[in-house]
């Protein structure tokens, strides 16, 4: 994917796991990059990108880091599942409006912005799932309702002229992961299948999903139609949740987990610990909540028929590959299982 003519590119939260990727794929094919983050990256230092420190709740910083540029990228959010609601809400929704308003002050031509496919997820299977399927009633977490609010945001600068498209990836991993990988490792010894065992779900692998996000730019500025357009984006097939969980484990070098937990007794100590954490005001993340019991027991997979047909996605890594690349990183860092 060179270029004939290098471009100049935001990205915010350019430091960051998906952000990291994005930057270090732009760079190599020619582009000029611009990190936005709340602090500085050693690693990005090689790439020659420059570094920009600011909060994305900071309009004026936001909108100064996006003057003179082609294109944003807007990784930078709030993920988790534990939290208070006016942090995700101050980071992911007011951070977008900045995003969306620095993008417009400024003549930007497009905007990739990266949410989630669990903006859609109500708790129940979601089995070849498309972009059609609305917003739940009801959201299980601040993360994916603040997202969601985010992606109406952006949908509605599309309509007035931002060239806009919308990601979903789900279950993100790889090399550099400080989020899911991690998680899952810390808490091996206190891990359970909850269920049957049997429930499917789509991830992407790091690279994948940065090189949808160059891929969706090159598509929206050579077709002004897609914006506006939503996409989900994946592996392309989806995979059993725990065999997943215990492949991440076996390349951290840690046996598999094969005790089970029935779905509803995970539930209720999820509904059980928030309210008690909520009671107590205590701001540690609880060992289970009702959002996460509901994913590890549901199947969730989406059909990326319109990211193919669309943007000419197709992963360039394989799930087995990037097995590989992930176990010859966590060797290097060395991360181990705390049993949390």
């Amino acid at each position: 994917m060179s270029l004939k003519s290098p471009r100049k590119v935001l990205v915010t939260g350019g430091g960051g796991f998906l952000g990291y990727t994005i930057s270090k794929l732009l760079s190599e094919r020619g582009d000029i990059v611009t990190s936005f983050s709340r602090r500085l990256y050693p690693e990005l230092k090689p790439l020659n990108a420059e570094q920009v420190q600011g909060d994305i709740s900071d309009k004026n910083a936001v909108g100064n880091a996006c003057k003179g540029k082609e294109i944003v990228f807007h990784t930078a959010a709030k993920p988790g599942v534990w939290g208070d609601y006016k942090e995700y809400y101050r980071t992911n929704v007011e951070g977008t409006i900045n995003v969306l308003e620095g993008c417009r002050k400024h003549d930007v031509s497009c905007l990739i912005h990266t949410s989630s496919a669990s903006v859609v997820f109500d708790g129940n299977n979601m089995e070849g799932a498309d972009e059609s399927v609305p917003y739940p009633g009801v959201f299980h977490a601040h993360y994916p309702k603040t997202k969601a609010i985010a992606e109406q945001h952006v949908l509605k600068a599309s309509l007035s002229g931002l060239k806009t498209i919308i990601l979903r990836p789900h279950l993100i991993w790889g090399p550099r992961d400080n989020h899911l990988v991690p998680r899952i490792i810390e808490r091996a010894k206190r891990l359970r299948i909850v269920g049957n065992g049997k429930n499917m779900v789509d991830t992407i692998y790091m690279d994948n999903a940065a090189y949808a996000h160059i891929l969706a730019a090159d598509s929206l500025k050579k077709n002004n139609t897609l914006s506006g357009k939503i996409y989900f984006i994946s592996q392309g097939k989806p995979v059993l949740l725990w065999e997943m969980v215990n492949n991440i484990l076996k390349a951290g070098g840690l046996p598999p987990i094969t005790r089970n937990v029935h779905p509803k007794v995970a539930e209720f100590t999820g509904i059980f610990l928030e309210t008690l954490y909520g009671i107590f005001n205590i701001r540690s993340e609880p060992i289970m909540t009702n959002f996460v019991a509901k994913e590890l027991a549901t199947s969730h997979w989406f059909d990326i028929t319109a990211a193919k047909r669309d943007l000419g996605y197709a992963p360039i890594v394989t799930t087995e590959e990037g097995l590989k690349r992930l176990e010859e990183w966590l060797k290097k860092t060395n991360l181990k299982g705390t049993g949390r």
